[in-house]
């Protein structure tokens, strides 16, 4: 069912215009009969490097963004067992409200990186509302309960250290990949393949009635397919992309008791 899914990521409906265009124009040059001998390298210069240069460069993002959100994650579980461990006689009541707040840290995160970019300074507020929450809970609650001044301050390097990665999640996610060089190879995309009708009509000697077709449809899908892997790889934490980074709030705050 994974496997269906992400199928049908790579295959939509760019691919089915594209390859539609692509068999129009093969058929009308063999039809008039049109036929160049094209050079292939024209394809790989202006789509297949841009692309893998592109995927390459989000694919380098999202590994980032995993070793941001790593930090973030890690730094709360330090400042939980701060309050669970540090302080002489913790009460429940303490744990289960830095628990509340590490969740609603994390789940303002989730929704703001899961939204549109051109909206998010209005879900902005709420993670800089929850981080200084935990800062406030650091004071009253940590330090005014007896926490030691050292370890007061080693608590705000933690939540200092989470601000950071954030701040770099954030980056990540408001600034992609270079738009001019995804528009350059969107565009060439769209017309090589129905361009490449008279080289796909020349070939056509070399093989059986039908099997003309099967190059510009390959052609076509895979340009296309590289192209959708590429735009899914774009935002990964936009919940659509099998290989999306997913923040589970839930099970953070479980396994922190």
């Amino acid at each position: 069912m994974e496997s269906l899914k992400s199928i049908i990521l790579i295959i939509n409906r760019k691919t089915f215009v594209i390859t539609f265009l692509a068999i129009l124009s093969t058929y009308l040059c063999l039809k008039y009969n049109i036929t160049a001998d094209f050079p292939l390298t024209l394809v790989s210069t202006a789509v297949i490097f841009p692309i893998v240069f592109s995927i390459a460069g989000a694919y380098k993002r999202r590994e980032s963004a995993l070793n941001e959100y790593a930090t973030m994650k890690a730094n709360g579980k330090a400042i939980y067992l701060a309050a669970r461990d540090w302080l002489e006689k913790p009460e429940n009541g303490t744990l289960d409200k830095s628990r509340k707040l590490m969740g609603a840290l994390f789940t303002s995160s989730d929704v703001l990186f899961s939204g549109a970019v051109s909206t998010f300074r209005d879900r902005e507020d709420a993670v800089y509302e929850n981080f200084s929450n935990l800062s406030k809970f650091i004071k009253n609650d940590l330090r005014d309960n007896g926490l030691a001044t050292g370890e007061v301050s080693r608590c705000n390097q933690y939540l200092s250290k989470m601000m950071v990665s954030f701040e770099r999640i954030k980056h990540i996610y408001q600034y992609r990949t270079p738009k001019t060089l995804r528009l350059f190879s969107d565009v060439f995309i769209a017309i090589l393949p129905p361009l490449y009708g008279p080289y796909f009509a020349y070939l056509a000697k070399d093989y059986s009635t039908g099997l003309v077709y099967v190059m510009p449809v390959l052609f076509s899908l895979i340009l296309v397919g590289l192209d959708n892997i590429q735009a899914h790889l774009e935002n990964p934490f936009d919940k659509v992309g099998a290989d999306d980074i997913t923040i589970n709030v839930d099970l953070f705050v479980e396994r922190l008791r």
